[in-house]
């Protein structure tokens, strides 16, 4: 096999003026000649920040991809780039995505580098550096953060699931605010995302499904020391990768999209997943649809025993034989022969690997649930379609009829969601406008709005919610999400009414308004659409430029790639 052309010789190599500047300043950091003569250069993209809590381990952890990356041969630079902390930042964190992402693309572009660790963990890091790093395509592979341990509050396990529970006994009286306090701490007590399949564990499967990271990167714990073993594993193996010209987009092809959709599905995974997954084939060209996701997750049952679908965390997940021996109980619904990251199969990385606990992972046929994945509904009041996860919502309401209890907005939401003069009841179908990509700006997790206070007193634990955004890939109930056209985009949605009829029927994969096309036209002329008002700056931008849930929410002029071809120097 002939020698890889490094990128980095492009700049290292070069003699004269030119060479002697991209070579003097690096210099000044202790780097001696010989790295500068053909080593691989490896970037290692690092997401650490302590404003992103659950990556505040990265820098640590960014040691151990150094010593792989060095013992093989390679020569790492560490560099950041934005950082998206999923429970700190204003109004979401889903606003940055795209940010971080272009952040992530020229980052990686306009430097040095012939290959890529991607040091991912809370929720957006991922999938903003994975979009980055495949509109360049070089030689590219995912190193999650690790789930939480587990918590233990009042001699209960607890996880980030736990959440939405607990803000419901403060709000009965049945925590107190010392309680409450106490919990904190309780649930996050180490270092890394959510314990549970949230989003941040989705994507962590999403890598290793798609195949884009060792196996087992999905759910070994953050501090487990095996998390830094396979950091350094990793570094290993990016340099290898470069040496084999293993680029991403000979990793992720249209096959392996399908392996994540049915592998997301047996895992009860976000529904998050769905936009991100979406956005990522776009930046590669793989034609990916709405309708997928239904079609390759239908007939694939819940494997995973996990929370918030089952009733057990992350590292639950890895003692009881890990991602591997998932996908190997699934094997034949799967691509077996495509490549991933290590190089071999994926029908090689799962081959022969046990269960070792069956209350975490079942066989497929033997599932935990047998409804799983991502159902698409559409209909008069979704005609791109909206999404619902059936394996964390409640069978009883799969089919339902009720008048709908419209919220305007999450100010009018947050007013009068616990006002006793609320006209509602179980029946009825809460509606939130007004929070998808253009109209929160970014499209924010509040489509799980929380049962009014009444209902609860009542014992009501659950009810139908539709709206144009997201809900935390923590969150459960019968939840209809990312209502596409958007309200703050002209779609349907904007016209509803309190007390209009709205009927889903999951099986029948239909959620319709009853409304007459001349009630829709009079109500039209009566509050006409007004599109969101442009703004300065990036916020801006991002209304002007984002595209539909159903479409990933990308903006549209980042679709595709630009290559790593960069031909002008600086000096």
């Amino acid at each position: 096999m002939s020698k890889v052309q490094l990128r980095s010789q492009q700049w290292f190599g070069k003699t004269g003026k030119d060479g002697f500047i991209y070579r003097a300043w690096m210099k000044n950091q202790g780097i001696p000649d010989d790295y500068f003569q053909g080593k691989p250069v490896i970037g290692i993209c690092n997401t650490w920040s302590e404003l992103t809590p659950c990556n505040a381990h990265f820098r640590e952890l960014a040691e151990f991809v150094k010593k792989g990356i060095i013992e093989a041969g390679g020569f790492p630079v560490e560099f950041p780039v934005m950082s998206l902390g999923e429970t700190l930042i204003k109004p979401t964190a889903m606003l940055y995505r795209n940010l971080a992402s272009m952040d992530v693309e020229e980052s990686i572009r306009a430097n040095p580098i012939d290959g890529v660790v991607l040091m991912c963990g809370c929720d957006k890091t991922t999938p903003s550096l994975v979009m980055g790093a495949c509109s360049v395509d070089l030689p590219t592979l995912v190193i999650s953060g690790g789930p939480m341990m587990k918590g233990k509050f009042k001699g209960k396990e607890i996880g980030t699931s736990d959440v939405w529970r607990f803000a419901e006994a403060y709000k009965l009286g049945e925590l107190t605010q010392k309680e409450f306090i106490e919990a904190e701490a309780c649930m996050a007590r180490t270092p890394g995302h959510c314990a549970v399949m949230g989003t941040a564990s989705t994507m962590a499967t999403m890598v290793e499904a798609l195949g884009l990271s060792l196996p087992q990167n999905a759910a070994i714990p953050a501090a487990d020391v095996r998390r830094k073993v396979l950091a350094q594993h990793s570094g290993r193996r990016i340099v290898e990768m470069v040496n084999e010209d293993l680029k991403m987009s000979k990793v992720l092809t249209r096959p392996a999209f399908e392996n994540a959709i049915r592998v997301n599905a047996a895992t009860g995974g976000s529904t998050n997943f769905v936009i991100h997954l979406t956005a990522i084939a776009g930046r590669l060209g793989v034609d990916l649809k709405l309708d997928d996701f239904d079609e390759f997750s239908r007939n694939i049952p819940l494997l995973a025993n996990i929370q918030p679908s089952g009733e057990h965390f992350m590292e639950d997940l890895y003692y009881a034989g890990g991602l591997p021996a998932l996908m190997n109980q699934m094997k034949e619904h799967l691509h077996t022969s495509i490549v991933t990251v290590n190089g071999k199969t994926v029908g090689e990385n799962i081959e022969n690997t046990p269960i070792y606990e069956s209350s975490i992972i079942s066989t497929f046929d033997a599932p935990f649930k047998p409804d799983s994945g991502i159902a698409v509904v559409r209909g008069n009041l979704a005609p791109n379609g909206a999404v619902l996860k059936p394996s964390a919502a409640s069978k009883e309401l799969f089919k339902h009829r009720g008048k709908a209890v419209v919220f305007e907005n999450i100010e009018d939401y947050h007013a009068r969601i616990d006002s006793e003069e609320l006209e509602v009841d179980e029946n009825s179908v809460m509606v939130l406008k007004n929070v998808g990509p253009k109209g929160y700006p970014g499209m924010a997790e509040v489509g799980n709005m929380g049962i009014p206070k009444k209902l609860l007193q009542k014992g009501v634990k659950d009810m139908v919610r539709i709206s144009d955004g997201r809900m935390s890939g923590t969150g459960f109930g019968t939840v209809i999400l990312h209502v596409s056209p958007e309200s703050a985009a002209g779609g349907p949605l904007n016209w509803v009414q309190n007390g209009d009829y709205i009927a889903l029927d999951v099986e029948n994969r239909t959620i319709n308004w009853e409304v007459s096309e001349e009630e829709l036209a009079a109500r039209k002329v009566a509050h006409p659409f007004e599109k969101p008002k442009t703004i300065r700056g990036y916020v801006g931008l991002f209304i002007d430029h984002v595209e539909q849930a159903d479409q990933g929410a990308d903006f549209d002029f980042l679709k595709g790639g630009s290559g790593s071809v960069v031909t002008r120097d600086s000096h």
